[in-house]
């Protein structure tokens, strides 16, 4: 008996993991009508020069702080499995202009007709041994501090997809290497790993794209600086100190998360089980 659906069919109704008690409230509107997939809206802070400049700031250090353990990473990713060291992608962006990201690559480099699915699974033979590490402390996101510094990605965001899995249309803000959705389902390899291969595409397009659209665009709408640091230190957490972060993270329900479903919320809070 398939027990993939279980993951996601969660009953209980418990606060999302990620912390929703840092946000502002939406000023004005409803919650349903500010977060609206087809016409988004974003925050004051998410559009402001203010965050193009911290995120500038911060992109800036990262690069220099770590250009060497950067150029190590490179050399370990080229010589241990053939190809090259960095994987280049198109992904929608800014306004839905398609961009090109930057990682590390950390899977076995495939003949296009038989590259395999768009998603990724926990387990995947197509990861390197070099790139199981990378993925899992999320080094190999490191690059895409040069995408920030391009103008095409921020810190915090919903994070850039592949066109066919993209479900905010237009989005008036840049895709981030960390976000809500992004946080909620850091198990999200995991849940994939006990669908069939076959399934993947259908059960992600049903089952998770739509959540975590719905959390992206919800937190989009109402960020704010406090909340923005609130995200960056949990996905440090969470990379670092899965346990810690999964205790600090399961805060008790704010005003703020009642502008989330009761099938966003489940969905979300299913992902502890899950993990």
């Amino acid at each position: 008996m398939s027990l993939y659906p279980r993951t996601l069919e969660s009953s209980a109704v418990s606060s999302p993991p990620f912390p929703l008690s840092t946000l502002t409230p939406l000023a004005g509107g409803s919650p349903a009508s500010a977060a609206r997939l087809d016409s988004p809206t974003a925050s004051d802070w998410s559009l402001s020069a203010s965050k193009r400049l911290f995120d500038l700031s911060v992109a800036l250090a990262v690069l220099a702080v770590f250009a060497f353990p950067m150029l190590a990473i490179a050399l370990c990713v080229r010589f241990t499995s053939p190809g090259p060291a960095f994987f280049v992608q198109r992904r929608v962006g800014l306004g839905g202009c398609l961009f090109r990201i930057y990682k590390f690559r950390s899977m076995a480099v495939a003949p296009r007709e038989s590259a395999g699915p768009g998603l990724t699974r926990d387990g995947d033979n197509r990861i390197t041994g070099v790139g199981r590490w990378l993925r899992k402390l999320k080094l190999d996101e490191l690059p895409q501090f040069y995408n920030i510094l391009r103008g095409e990605m921020s810190l915090v965001g919903p994070r850039p997809k592949l066109p066919q899995y993209e479900a905010i249309a237009n989005m008036p803000y840049r895709p981030g290497i960390t976000g809500a959705a992004t946080l909620a389902f850091r198990h999200e390899e995991e849940i994939l790993s006990r669908v069939p291969p076959g399934q993947l595409d259908g059960f992600y397009n049903r089952r998770i794209r739509p959540v975590k659209a719905r959390l992206d665009a919800r937190y989009m709408c109402r960020a704010s600086f406090t909340s923005d640091m609130g995200l960056i230190a949990a996905t440090f957490l969470a990379c670092f100190k899965p346990a810690r972060a999964a205790a600090a993270l399961r805060k008790p329900p704010t005003r703020a998360v009642g502008t989330l479903s009761v099938d966003d919320r489940a969905a979300a809070s299913s992902l502890e089980v899950a993990g």
